[in-house]
């Protein structure tokens, strides 16, 4: 279970370098390939679909397009069971049984469709153009992002790893052919770093099947892919934002988050994001501003919302005004994440921070209730680090 939580780790974050991308495309296609990518990172999914496939239908062996709408389509299931944040891939909790909804069968049937069509095109252009780097640079990322999804929403993470070898072996032909293309370089940094990072056994088992490691090198590549003016600059940002979290470089990861605020105004998990950023920095006043704005678009803002999303909100505003010790603004914040729609993780954790302002106020009845509570919903949910801290704090009150 251990093997399997870390691969799905290692290849979920990948997805976000799959968005369409260079391709020997038509100029229409081209055109409207690139609004699709703006609607994706606005959250405007269903406009991004649409856009997808009118890219498909102006050009119909655009392999870019048909990547391009199986990672709309991806992102929309994963929206839907909320899965989408930064916390899904700093822990554990994106274990694909520890989450509320199954993918629509009709969406997942596209995905499908989509993803093995991109594939086909990409496989043509290399057996008519063997050095062709951005015909093997379309292969890796249609494959990528069949990986990612197996992992991610199938579960089956062995069948994962397995085809994303193939991904890291793609792209690093295309530096290979064309040093240049340092698009190429965040699957490969991407999977160098997360390799970096496993376990020893785990990291060995990588090693021998062919995949390469080195933190250092393959953050660089993910940071030159980001500086690349290529049309993944912006999925290399979000993956820096990730994974500067990862090694708690906030300042890195706020600037990064600052660019893409300004990009993508409508994006209001933007501001989730940077408030989620802000408390593990230790910065709760700025994290609340943050979260407050947010909050004010959320409800004037009418369009799908991601599962449990409200609840998360909650949870993390309550969290910074718990923080600055303002307990009563902050309970009325934990209470409201408790009454609405969420993830058992959201809950657990919140139910932790209930714990913790139960104790200080001397409640010990209460606050074991809480900490009970709290180490359940997480350990049912595969988030075990707040699970240990919550049965941690039940034995200081009992």
């Amino acid at each position: 279970m251990h093997r399997a939580a870390a691969w799905q780790t290692m290849l979920a974050p990948v997805l976000v370098a799959l968005t369409a991308s260079a391709a020997a495309a038509n100029p229409r296609s081209d055109a409207l390939r690139a609004e699709a990518s703006r609607h994706v990172y606005n959250l405007d999914s269903e406009e991004a679909i649409s856009l997808y496939r009118q890219a498909i239908a102006a050009d119909a062996d655009d392999a870019a397009a048909y990547r391009g709408l199986a990672t709309a389509l991806w992102l929309s299931i994963a929206f839907r069971r909320g899965t989408v944040t930064i916390d899904d891939y700093l822990g554990r909790i994106t274990k694909p049984d520890s989450v509320p909804l199954r993918p629509p069968p009709d969406t997942a049937a596209a995905f499908n469709s989509a993803v093995e069509r991109a594939m086909e095109l990409a496989r043509k252009r290399i057996a008519r153009s063997p050095h062709d780097a951005d015909a093997h640079y379309q292969l890796g990322a249609a494959v990528g992002l069949r990986a990612s999804y197996t992992a991610t929403v199938d579960g089956t993470v062995m069948s994962a790893f397995r085809t994303a070898r193939q991904a890291y072996d793609e792209h690093e032909q295309v530096l290979a052919l064309d040093p240049r293309r340092k698009d190429a370089g965040l699957i490969v940094g991407t999977y160098r770093y997360v390799v970096s990072a496993l376990s020893l056994p785990v990291r060995w088992m990588a090693y021998v099947v062919g995949f390469g490691g080195g933190k250092e090198r393959g953050l660089a590549m993910i940071e030159e892919a980001a500086a690349y003016n290529g049309d993944n600059q912006e999925d290399a940002r979000y993956a820096l934002v990730l994974i500067y979290n990862r090694e708690h470089r906030y300042d890195d990861a706020l600037k990064r988050l600052g660019e893409l605020r300004e990009h993508y105004p409508r994006n209001r998990l933007l501001w989730l994001e940077t408030g989620a950023t802000l408390v593990r920095a230790g910065r709760p006043a700025d994290a609340e501003r943050f979260l407050t704005d947010g909050l004010a678009r959320l409800a004037g803002d009418h369009r799908e919302r991601m599962y449990g999303e409200e609840a998360l909100w909650y949870y993390k505003r309550g969290l910074a005004r718990s923080q600055q010790g303002r307990t009563a603004d902050a309970e009325p914040d934990l209470r409201r994440a408790l009454s609405v729609q969420g993830r058992n993780w959201v809950y657990g954790r919140t139910h932790l921070e209930l714990g913790k302002l139960a104790a200080k106020r001397s409640d010990r009845a209460g606050a074991r209730g809480e900490f009970r509570t709290a180490a359940n919903l997480c350990e049912q949910d595969n988030d075990p680090g707040p699970a240990v801290e919550a049965r941690r704090w039940l034995n200081t009150v009992q």
